[in-house]
């Protein structure tokens, strides 16, 4: 194999999970390292473990927050009903920003960059009368919408992706930011005939987290917001001479229930993914922990893909193909 090119150094940095209060242990676990310069298309924003080694936001960070380091799968049950409804969340765009921020699901270790439409980064448009988008957007780490497997309750298969989550709390999170979420409901976008669930949560460090175990608290202590929040899905892709997006169920909630079922559900799919189980098309499954998973590799082979990236200041045509041949298969 060819000499790795070498990373570059403008532009990267280190930046740890941001909390206003004591951090829970997830917080410490993780770290992001910047590549290339934000609002180009050559951003990208790794995972690294506290340990120092790389890894996959999408595969290699537990669902469950009550997770022990425990990357074996099947994973263990909570010890009790305390944990049941607390999981990890991988902030993708923070609230009241509008570039178009997602998981690399296609790229070895799943870094997050910015959407890329017609050749352009892409932002998402102000709903009036809000600026950009109304949560903190994210993801449900070991969950996958599968494309192939049609959804009993929306008659409508998978979207390809992890879980969204919109997280309602009062602080604006940041980008690459892992935090403890409580589940309190779903709502069903069906988008280009795909069901896309968009989760419903609160941080558990926001201050008022407490008051919220189920959807009807959100119309209770936040009125309003369900319905802002029906809105801005339904029209955000008009701008862009789309037509409104429709829903299950008629744009109702469902609850934490609900939720908790479609997760477990998504959940499995992943599970039979990261295993080799089903077609995964084009998904990265390249991980750091999962030992039995035949996408396993090793620390340095992650540390050798993230030095094989392409950067601004380096020939695109490069070859780097060995590497990106072995970590995507």
């Amino acid at each position: 194999m060819r000499a790795l090119l070498p990373l570059l150094s403008v532009g990267r940095g280190w930046r740890v999970g941001a909390a206003a209060r004591p951090p829970r242990r997830v917080m410490s676990l993780y770290r992001t390292e910047e590549l290339g310069h934000p609002r180009s298309q050559d951003y990208r924003l790794f995972f690294k473990h506290v340990a120092g080694h790389y890894i996959s936001p999408f595969h290699d960070i537990p669902l469950k927050a009550d997770c022990k380091e425990e990357h074996d799968i099947p994973r263990k049950k909570a010890r009790n009903d305390e944990y049941e409804n607390l999981f990890n969340m991988v902030v993708e765009i923070p609230r009241w920003t509008n570039a178009k921020m997602e998981i690399a699901t296609e790229e070895p270790l799943n870094p997050i960059k910015q959407d890329i439409k017609n050749g352009k980064l892409r932002y998402t448009p102000n709903i009036f009368p809000h600026k950009g988008y109304i949560w903190n957007y994210g993801a449900l780490p070991q969950t996958w919408e599968d494309p192939h497997l049609r959804d009993k309750s929306t008659d409508c298969c998978g979207d390809n992706d992890p879980i969204d989550v919109c997280e309602i709390g009062s602080k604006v999170l940041s980008r690459g930011d892992v935090v403890h979420v409580k589940i309190l409901g779903t709502l069903a976008l069906i988008d280009q005939s795909e069901t896309d669930w968009k989760i419903i949560a609160i941080n558990v460090n926001d201050p008022e987290a407490e008051k919220f175990h189920d959807i009807d608290d959100v119309k209770k202590f936040k009125p309003g917001y369900l319905e802002a929040t029906l809105n801005w899905f339904r029209l955000y892709k008009v701008p862009d001479g789309k037509p409104e997006n429709k829903f299950a169920f008629n744009g109702e909630f469902k609850n934490k229930a609900f939720a908790l079922d479609v997760i477990n559900s998504a959940h499995e799919r992943w599970k039979e993914m990261v295993m080799k189980k089903c077609d995964k098309g084009a998904i990265s499954c390249v991980n750091v922990h999962i030992c039995d998973s035949p996408f396993h590799c090793t620390m340095e082979e992650a540390r050798s893909l993230v030095e094989s990236v392409p950067t601004p200041s380096m020939n695109k045509e490069s070859n780097v193909e060995e590497v990106w041949h072995f970590l995507r298969n």
